[in-house]
């Protein structure tokens, strides 16, 4: 019930662990690299949330949809946070190792944006597409120039995570009767006011696969002398975005830099300057209680961190495409499908060709390279 036509799923076995995936029937596994686009999810959520775009995209591309670790069909084994988010790129590389992929197009959702950008680091990519990505310097807890708040990061990682959010992922809650189920979580934060879908269910159950083992979500925490009283953990999948752990800003010096579309949203509850979802953010507005004030705890100012990286990276020779679709929140590819498509297609160099019909683009580009 969970798979739209044309979608099929299998489970692949690496030298790391066995890694679910998603891919369209009729797909060529011959297919040149230049035409392998691999799709990368974000945190709670899970490849299925990739298949109306995999079946809008052109039929001569292929399309591979990975699950991360504890997430989807792949398997639940512990995440270390001190490796960064290097144990979901180094399995994704595992999965194209075994699929015999050796480079393609990326594509990162979320934290499957930090995962991408963490894998260009240590392996060879086509293209980076980052969509609302994590901010290069990770989750919380840092200055506009990346730097620490903290000595132990405090107010990021898994201490941070809802109780009964938590319980309600472990449940499988298909419900909407709290703010703190998924789908009420998927509605008030992963997209913005008005965007419905006849395959919401499907969205539901894919966050709904999110393992909360001991080592997969959220993670452990620990106690701080700092605001607001806990710190990032070693274990886990929110602590893999701690900042000691988590920097991705190093792509500016990458030798051979591949083309970048960062594609986000102006209404993104998540990834924003005033994300709902930093503690320091709501403690400023008040939510949180005690907040010691902007010198000490200021909000996280994550797209302007990803700007000016990604400038750093195109002054430095790379292409970057930045594309912003207003009123969108967290979920370009399910709220505005044409436009990511489109945007997508032209970072992997395929709009121009006769088989493509993607009508123009409604985005407003705001810079690209030369």
């Amino acid at each position: 019930m969970t798979l739209l036509d044309g979608i099929t799923s299998r489970l692949v076995d690496t030298d790391r662990l066995t890694v679910g995936i998603l891919e369209r029937v009729g797909d060529n596994p011959a297919t040149a690299p230049e035409q392998t686009v691999v799709l990368i999810h974000g945190n709670v959520s899970s490849s299925l949330f990739w298949q109306e775009l995999m079946q809008d995209l052109p039929s001569d591309l292929r399309v591979i949809a990975i699950d991360l670790r504890g997430f989807g069909e792949t398997e639940s084994l512990p995440v270390d946070a001190t490796r960064g988010v290097r144990d979901f790129s180094d399995d994704v590389h595992a999965t194209l190792a075994a699929l015999g992929i050796e480079t393609a197009h990326l594509v990162g959702w979320s934290m499957g944006g930090g995962v991408v950008m963490q894998y260009a680091l240590d392996y060879p990519v086509l293209s980076l597409t980052l969509q609302a990505p994590v901010s290069p310097y990770g989750f919380g807890g840092t200055r506009r120039d990346g730097s620490r708040l903290t000595d132990d990061d405090a107010g990021c990682g898994g201490g941070g995570a809802n109780p009964d959010f938590v319980q309600r992922l472990t449940d499988r809650d298909m419900t909407d009767e709290s703010p703190t189920s998924p789908r009420s979580v998927f509605r008030s934060g992963y997209v913005a006011d008005g965007y419905t879908s006849e395959h919401e269910d499907i969205w539901v159950e894919s966050m709904n696969t999110t393992s909360t083992a001991t080592g997969n979500y959220p993670g452990d925490g620990v106690d701080s002398p700092n605001w607001p009283g806990f710190a990032a953990g070693t274990i886990g999948v929110l602590n893999t975005m701690a900042p000691r752990s988590f920097n991705t800003s190093g792509i500016v010096n990458l030798p051979v830099k591949p083309p970048i579309l960062w594609i986000h949203g102006t209404a993104d509850a998540i990834v924003s300057d005033a994300s709902f979802f930093d503690l320091n953010h709501l403690g400023a507005i008040g939510v949180m209680p005690a907040w010691p004030g902007p010198e000490v705890a200021p909000a996280q100012e994550m797209v302007s961190q990803t700007r000016d990286v990604l400038e750093a990276y195109r002054a430095a020779g790379g292409e970057v495409t930045e594309v912003v679709l207003e009123g969108v929140g967290h979920s370009p590819h399910l709220e505005r499908p044409a436009e990511f498509r489109r945007a997508l297609l032209e970072v992997i160099g395929y709009i121009g060709r006769p088989a493509d019909p993607a009508p123009p683009t409604e985005a407003i580009i705001l810079s690209s390279s030369d």
